[in-house]
């Protein structure tokens, strides 16, 4: 199986799928799938904007409207995971637990596993920011000032999700970087062009410490992610078992950047298609009586995991209904070039007929709109994260050009 691997979107399919085209024709292949490792910037219309937390120079539209509206449609599956520059409103209330955003282009959720084909791609959307990951997922649009910023950042209850999966990860896509993963990599030579990294490399602080924990449980045999805007390698070799996780963070879609990368993977052979989980399912539905929904912190504690049978009722439940995904349906009208004046309006039930599908697979309660108001919680001083989540959009570094499609891993 030929996948593409992107770094950060920042909106601009056009320009990517455009890429994948021209490396299909030069080199006579066909590309699978592409997975992007956040900063995707699903925006359907002028709207969504108002939860997109860029500066206001950066708000455009870009492309995925035409891809969301039917007028283009993605070349190539797509799977997609969120970073800090997203479109929050249309990926929580429509896309918590993952779903199709447009035809041929599937958002894995806040934490989610799927398959496609015989290979496991798991994923975590966000970033990691310490002074919110115990909190619950108390943010609902409309997005205040501090909102608009925390509804990003990761959250315990889906790590936790994800610590209890026991089968093994083919893929597995974050945003950030896994904390020390600089360890295992030639970090002399990504400070010699991303020199303000060199402080928190040392200091051991540049990266996600969730992520790192999932690093160590999961063993997955590739990791990509992106964030910091530049390609870096490494190979983590596990001590139990002798696994090895192959490393790959990308840039973001500029000429002469590192933003797109091919690796071959051992698979069967196609078609493929994007199906449901077994294991991430039985632990969704195991754990969603315990989903914090509130500033306060969830309680894990008291949900004993009785997997076997939780694991069998949804096997069941599969066999009845099948694995593939709910179609896509639109949840707010696309964005009209045409229009003067934009009309954002929406009769439609903001609850999307993907996730209700979903939630009826599991036989569990719609809750994501059943909290207080984000404009009702508290607003906090801004201070300072682990690390800086402000990568700029359009940062000026001219990285070296290479070969995008270079395949070799160097530890």
């Amino acid at each position: 199986m030929k996948i593409a691997v992107e770094g950060c979107m920042h909106g601009d399919l056009d320009k990517v799928y455009d890429t994948i085209k021209y490396i299909e024709n030069t080199r006579n292949i066909k590309i699978d799938l592409l997975l992007c490792c956040g900063d995707f910037q699903a925006v359907r219309n002028e709207k969504d904007m108002d939860s997109l937390n860029v500066p206001p120079k950066y708000r455009e539209m870009k492309s995925f409207w035409k891809y969301y509206s039917g007028q283009e449609v993605a070349p190539v599956p797509t799977i997609f995971i969120g970073g800090n520059h997203e479109a929050s409103n249309y990926l929580w209330n429509c896309k918590y637990y993952g779903g199709w955003a447009a035809p041929n282009i599937y958002f894995l959720g806040f934490a989610g596993v799927v398959k496609f084909g015989n290979i496991r791609i798991g994923g975590l959307s966000g970033i990691y920011n310490a002074r919110n990951y115990c909190l619950g997922h108390h943010e609902r649009p409309p997005y205040n000032d501090n909102t608009i910023r925390s509804v990003y950042h990761v959250r315990e209850y889906d790590v936790h999700k994800l610590m209890h999966l026991e089968e093994p990860i083919d893929i597995f896509l974050s945003h950030d970087w896994p904390l020390g993963i600089t360890d295992y990599g030639n970090w002399q030579q990504l400070v010699r062009y991303k020199k303000h990294f060199k402080d928190e490399i040392q200091q051991g602080t540049l990266g996600s410490k969730p992520a790192a924990q999932l690093l160590e449980k999961l063993k997955p045999a590739y990791w990509f992610s992106a964030h910091l805007h530049c390609k870096f390698t490494a190979l983590v070799e596990h001590e139990e078992g002798g696994r090895v996780t192959k490393f790959l963070a990308l840039d973001k879609c500029l000429p002469g950047r590192k933003f797109l990368q091919i690796v071959d993977i051992e698979s069967d052979p196609g078609p493929y298609e994007v199906q449901y989980d077994e294991e991430w399912l039985a632990i969704t539905r195991k754990l969603n009586c315990v989903f914090p929904l509130t500033l306060r912190r969830g309680d894990f504690g008291r949900t004993q995991l009785d997997m076997q049978d939780c694991r069998q009722w949804v096997k069941s439940r599969m066999e009845d209904r099948g694995a593939k995904p709910c179609e896509f349906s639109q949840t707010a009208p696309p964005h009209k070039p045409s229009d003067s004046v934009s009309n954002t309006t929406f009769s439609g039930s903001s609850r999307n007929s993907q996730t209700l599908s979903f939630l009826e697979l599991l036989d569990l309660p719609y809750v994501l709109d059943n909290a207080l108001d984000s404009r009702d919680t508290p607003v906090s001083l801004p201070q300072k994260d682990d690390y800086s989540e402000d990568i700029p959009i359009e940062d000026e570094d001219d990285l070296e050009d290479a070969e995008p499609n270079n395949e070799n891993w160097s530890s």
